[in-house]
């Protein structure tokens, strides 16, 4: 069934002719240290420390850089010695980023890049706390300045300054990749600085930080001490029973997502609550508040909506980065952290409590500190495609957090302004991959070598109709993002799917082997 999957990669090919650095790569590399960069325009840059680092069994050799935009935009850039491709990549980083989360990964989460040749930079949001606290921010505007708009931008220019410097030449083609922040980050690039790349891949993003903050607090609240994790296990299966054969495959993914209706009330209790057989009242009605999203007391809808059937499962669980509330019942830390220290201004501090977010009257309040902390919400790309930037924006269907709802509004609120699908689609599209979690992992074909399909896209013109996924067995959220493309030969990849741009969806044909891609077609959206 890996069949296909090795065929689309040969097809699409896997980059330019290689480069090496003019003289002993050792001396340009060390060399680095000593270069003066305080004059890049606009990100005044000073490389800390440069080592060379030998080729391995994995690796080729390369020179490892660190260094830092004024004022504390910190980044790590890893040039190949000798297999450069002649680009330039760009991570986001997620969560509230940080220098020992994000450039602290290195090589772990880059060795793909580096095996493809490409010079590739890690940036820290502008800041050194860890991932999960926002206590950083607090009363430092400058930081949430840094973190919400300057970051991407500051840390693209020096690398590619560093970049030039080491090869003598600028890269040829720069490209940007990040998911759930890194996603914002991606809108941020592509709406306030169209020509840092020729492709953009953004990741369930949010377009503001405010808007998934207050999702979590509604929906933590709603589940907190009311549903247990058997509850959810049981409207997942409900959920399965009603819409996993929308793609014509029995395969416990929901294939059609934002079609899915179904309604909870069918598992309401006839006689005494039996946890996992049937749910209370006060129980269905906590999980439609989930699904619909934050309103006011009267129930006026003041988001864009909620996660989508079959994301069940993760609302609650012990993983750090996505539940609404952990296995205690203790609602996610990121929106008490949001809230206390950058949400409002000023920002009320730590003895604020999520308990005292009023959703008649705070969500007014959220503008001043979105615009600083990088609200990327402007679905007006045209300077983007003006520039000739092509941009993939993937969003998992089986996501927990209310980001399948941003994404799908943000992409149909640009093709109206854009005029058209067609117009759009020209330089811009959606594609919702079924049972995929936040950013990677889950029950659906959550693998896709998203930068083999731009590459074709921004190089050789070959636009996106399809992407083809792997569901890779026995793998962990934290180890999927951690996978390298092409998948090695040894993964076991247990099934594989097209995905088509939105609102395409993939259909089984009938007969031959569900698990095999090349046995769907694309069928227009109910």
């Amino acid at each position: 069934m890996r069949s296909i999957v090795l065929v689309v990669s040969a097809l699409i090919g896997y980059g330019a002719a290689t480069a090496a650095v003019s003289g002993d790569p050792k001396s340009a590399c060390a060399s680095l240290v000593d270069s003066d960069f305080t004059q890049v325009l606009d990100a005044p840059t000073q490389v800390t420390d440069a080592k060379f680092v030998d080729a391995s069994t994995n690796l080729p050799a390369y020179c490892d850089v660190s260094g830092f935009v004024t004022q504390t935009v910190g980044f790590r850039l890893q040039l190949p010695a000798n297999n450069w491709n002649g680009k330039f990549y760009e991570r986001g980083c997620g969560g509230y980023c940080g220098a020992s989360t994000q450039v602290g990964y290195g090589t772990q989460i880059f060795a793909g890049l580096l095996q493809r040749g490409y010079a590739h930079l890690q940036f820290d949001g502008g800041h050194a706390v860890g991932v999960e606290s926002a206590l950083w921010a607090y009363n430092n505007l400058q930081a949430q300045f840094d973190f919400g708009v300057r970051a991407p931008h500051v840390a693209a220019l020096a690398g590619k300054a560093v970049t030039e410097r080491f090869y003598g030449k600028p890269p040829a083609k720069s490209y940007f990749s990040g998911c759930s922040s890194g996603g914002q980050q991606a809108f941020s690039e592509a709406q306030r600085f169209p020509w840092d790349f020729d492709g953009i891949i953004a990741g369930a993003p949010s377009p503001t930080f405010s808007g998934p903050m207050m999702y979590y607090l509604w929906a933590g609240r709603a589940l907190a001490g009311k549903v247990s994790q058997r509850d959810l296990k049981l409207v997942h299966e409900h959920a399965l029973r009603k819409c996993d054969m929308d793609d014509g495959v029995k395969d416990g993914v929901i294939g059609d997502p934002v079609h899915c209706r179904y309604d909870p009330t069918e598992l309401l209790c006839k006689g005494e609550y039996q946890e996992g057989e049937c749910l209370t009242a006060e129980k269905i009605e906590a999980v439609k508040k989930v699904y619909s999203g934050p309103t006011t007391s009267k129930g006026e809808k003041i988001y864009t909506g909620g996660p989508l059937p079959g994301s069940e499962l993760n609302w609650i669980n012990d993983e750090w980065c996505c539940a609404y509330v952990n296995g205690a019942g203790v609602v996610a830390q990121w929106s008490g952290d949001y809230f206390a220290y950058v949400g409002f201004m000023p920002a009320p501090g730590p003895t604020w409590k999520s308990a005292d977010f009023d959703f008649d009257r705070d969500y007014k309040r959220l503008r001043m500190s979105e615009s600083l902390f990088g609200a990327a919400d402007d679905p007006d790309l045209r300077k983007f495609k003006g520039a000739g930037g092509k941009m993939i924006l993937y969003q998992g269907g089986q996501d927990e957090s209310d980001i399948p709802s941003d994404s799908i509004d943000y992409y149909e609120t640009a093709e109206k302004l854009m005029g058209s699908r067609a117009a759009t689609q020209d330089f811009f599209r959606l594609f919702v991959v079924p049972g995929m979690n936040h950013c990677t992992g889950g029950a659906g074909a959550f693998a896709i070598d998203y930068l083999t399909y731009m590459e074709a896209w921004v190089e050789n013109g070959k636009a996106p109709d399809v992407m083809i996924g792997s569901h890779v067995a026995d793998t962990s959220y934290m180890a999927a993002h951690f996978l390298t493309f092409p998948l090695d030969p040894k993964t076991h990849v247990t099934f594989t799917r097209p995905v088509y741009p939105y609102p395409t969806l993939a259909k089984y044909k009938g007969s031959g082997d569900p698990n095999d891609a090349a046995n769907f077609k694309p069928v227009v959206a109910r």
